[in-house]
C-alpha cells in the first residue's frame, strides 16, 4: 500500500517533530483509521519532502516524528502560463488540475477584451492546485497569481520564449515544428479569442504566433494541448 501523502506548507527543514494541520489529521485520523507508528510523507510545496512517522494520532493536532528529509531540484523549464479566465468555471479548473499535473511552473488568469467570466475563487483554486500536487507526487507547487489584465501582463512578464496562440489569419509557427524553450511564456485567449489589438501588442514585443492544428480549440483545450507538446521531461 502506497504511503499516504499531505501538503503541509508550514513545514520546514531541521524539524525533529511536527504538528499536522488539522486538516490533515482528521484524514489520517478519522479517514484512513491511521494510528501510532504508522507512515505519511509530507512536502510544504517548495521542494521538500519529509518521511514520517505518527506519534500521535488525534483528529486536530496529531503529532508526527520527522524520519528523514529530501531537497528536490526545480525542472530546469520554467513555462508560464497565461490564460484567458472562461465563463464556465468548471473548465478552467478543469485546466489548472492538469496544469498542475504537468508541473506548469506559473498560472496567470489573464482578463482579455472579450473574456466572459464569473467571479474568481482564489482560495478554491489554490486547493485545486495542492490536491493536484499531491496526486501526481510532486513536491513544487505552481504560483496561481490573481486574474490580471493582459496589458498589465505583457509589462510584467518577460521570457526567452514568449507564444501566443490564436486564431486570426497570420503567419504562424507550427507547434509540431517548435523547439520548446527552458524560459517560456505561453499565452492562450478567451473563447472569443485574442483581439487583433491585443495580438498586435503580443507581437511587439517579440511574441511568435503558434499554429496549434487544423481544428478550431477551447481555451482549455489549447491550453493543456499546447502544454503537453512544450513540457520537457
Amino acid at each position: 500500500m502506497a504511503v499516504p501523502y499531505f501538503y503541509e506548507p508550514q513545514i520546514t527543514s531541521n524539524l525533529s517533530s511536527y504538528t499536522l494541520s488539522e486538516e490533515t489529521s482528521k484524514h489520517c485520523v478519522q479517514v484512513l483509521r491511521m494510528k501510532e507508528g504508522d507512515r505519511i510523507d509530507l512536502t510544504n510545496g517548495i521542494g521538500q519532502i519529509f518521511e514520517a512517522s505518527i506519534t500521535l494520532a488525534h483528529k486536530k493536532s496529531s503529532i508526527v516524528n520527522i524520519d528523514a528529509q529530501k531537497a528536490i531540484n526545480p525542472s530546469t523549464q520554467k513555462i508560464v502560463l497565461g490564460i484567458s479566465l472562461l465563463k464556465n468555471v468548471t473548465r478552467l479548473e478543469w485546466l489548472f488540475e492538469k496544469a498542475t499535473e504537468m508541473g506548469v511552473h506559473t498560472i496567470v488568469p489573464l482578463i482579455c477584451e472579450r473574456t466572459i467570466h464569473e467571479r474568481f475563487k482564489t482560495d478554491r483554486m489554490q486547493n485545486i492546485l495542492q490536491s493536484a500536487m499531491i496526486q501526481s507526487q510532486q513536491v513544487w507547487l505552481p504560483i496561481l497569481t490573481e486574474p490580471t489584465p493582459y496589458n498589465s501582463f505583457l509589462k510584467t512578464y518577460k521570457a526567452t520564449q514568449q507564444l501566443i496562440a490564436h486564431c486570426e489569419a497570420a503567419d504562424k509557427t507550427s507547434i509540431k515544428d517548435l523547439k520548446a524553450g527552458d524560459d517560456c511564456i505561453l499565452l492562450i485567449g478567451p473563447e472569443g479569442d485574442f483581439s487583433p489589438k491585443e495580438i498586435e501588442d503580443a507581437m511587439s514585443l517579440n511574441y511568435t504566433a503558434l499554429h496549434l492544428g487544423p481544428t478550431r480549440l477551447r481555451t482549455e483545450t489549447a491550453g493543456l494541448f499546447a502544454l503537453s507538446v512544450l513540457k520537457k521531461f
